[in-house]
């Protein structure tokens, strides 16, 4: 069965899947590594994470694409991708769609912001016509060569129409054949446990952003949700600690002791598999 095949089925027989967010193939590693079942391709970590940039519509189509086959090349659980607004019009939506598929990723998912777009939980947000974003939808779900690749339906109009609009545009983009709809940014419980009562037919992604009051796995499971996305857990773990040990080597001059990180250096090395590479070398050595 196919990354692909996986993940619809567990949508099919209704098991909650959390995502964390990975921005690189390590991250993503890390996560398949903790037992987690899928992996979620962070956007606003790739912008971050490989050119320092906030996520405000700097990158384009090849560079999230490249980040996406990255990260599914290195696991071995379904890799949800963030490909912001499909980079264009309908038109644009089939090749990025193509480009996408061919990135290993099981499901991606496209939003209905104005490009340049921006983080979901940013301020200044605008969003195009609900109808130009249907359009997309039918071109995602018309022109995917794999019938078990998820098109995800993301709508961001809370923040700009409010939260009934929001709903009536996630129910749009059902119709037009969104598998999964992703309300962003609710901002309370009480939006948040209404988006999958409303949105019957269809799963339903949560964004555990800062905007979304920070609820446990069983909560949201419970509220209706199918699928939970940890975009920032990563890069935030990831900041802080090389913050504090940079800031400590600036202070006292001089790094941890070598002995302190050799135990994890040796399991790094294992996890990474370096002896099955070592093996494979040993095999095709020339005499």
């Amino acid at each position: 069965m196919s990354v692909r095949q996986r993940l619809k089925k567990a949508l099919k027989d209704n098991q909650f899947i959390q995502a964390p967010g990975a921005y690189d193939a390590l991250t993503a590693k890390i996560i398949e590594g903790a037992g987690f079942p899928a992996v979620y391709m962070t956007g606003f970590g790739t912008s971050v994470a490989h050119f320092g940039l906030p996520d405000l519509g700097f990158l384009s189509l090849p560079e999230m694409a490249a980040n996406a086959s990255r990260i599914a090349e290195a696991v071995d659980v379904p890799v949800i991708a963030d490909a912001d607004t499909g980079y264009g019009n309908a038109m644009n939506v089939v090749r990025t769609v193509r480009e996408y598929e061919k990135t290993g990723a099981a499901a991606i998912h496209i939003e209905d912001q104005q490009w340049p777009k921006r983080c979901g939980h940013m301020s200044g947000k605008h969003v195009i016509p609900a109808e130009d974003m249907v359009a997309k939808i039918k071109a995602a779900v018309d022109n995917r060569r794999d019938p078990d690749f998820i098109i995800i339906a993301r709508t961001d109009a809370i923040a700009v129409e409010g939260f009934e609009q929001a709903i009536e545009r996630a129910q749009m983009y059902a119709d037009a054949g969104a598998d999964v709809l992703f309300v962003e940014a609710p901002r309370s419980e009480e939006e948040m446990a209404a988006v999958p009562k409303q949105l019957t037919g269809r799963s339903c992604l949560i964004n555990m952003a800062p905007l979304t009051p920070n609820l446990p796995a069983d909560e949201l499971s419970k509220m209706g949700y199918a699928i939970a996305i940890y975009p920032g857990i990563c890069l935030a773990a990831s900041i802080m600690a090389c913050r504090d040990e940079v800031s400590s080597l600036l202070e006292s001059g001089q790094q941890k002791d070598f002995m302190q990180w050799g135990k994890s250096f040796t399991d790094l090395n294992q996890w990474l598999d370096v002896p099955h590479y070592t093996a494979l070398e040993q095999k095709y050595k020339s005499d």
